[in-house]
């Protein structure tokens, strides 16, 4: 991914509401599958890393981007950014 279409990601996800948290739990399969259908549904999610998590958020990011064969655009406080092109339907045109 290009800096010119990681920025044009973070443009869209600023708009952007999230679209799951992560709790105390931090990554259990159903966060991970629930991330992986919402990138088909989304191309581009949002996800909230609640205060009780004390796992790195780093380190969540770059966990849940193998896990779900995306990509990070970007971690920002408590907050990821997650990009994966849809197999089914594109929705999101890249610079």
């Amino acid at each position: 991914m290009t800096t010119k279409q990681r920025a044009y990601l973070k443009s869209l996800a600023m708009t952007t509401e999230p679209v799951m948290q992560i709790g105390k739990a931090t990554l259990t399969p159903e966060i991970t599958k629930t991330a992986e259908e919402a990138l088909e549904a989304r191309e581009l999610i949002k996800i909230h890393v609640l205060k009780n998590c004390f796992a790195d958020i780093r380190e969540i990011a770059s966990v849940l981007a193998e896990r779900t064969h995306a990509e990070v655009v970007q971690v920002i406080g408590r907050k990821i950014v997650l990009y994966r092109e849809s197999a089914t339907k594109k929705r999101i045109e890249l610079p």
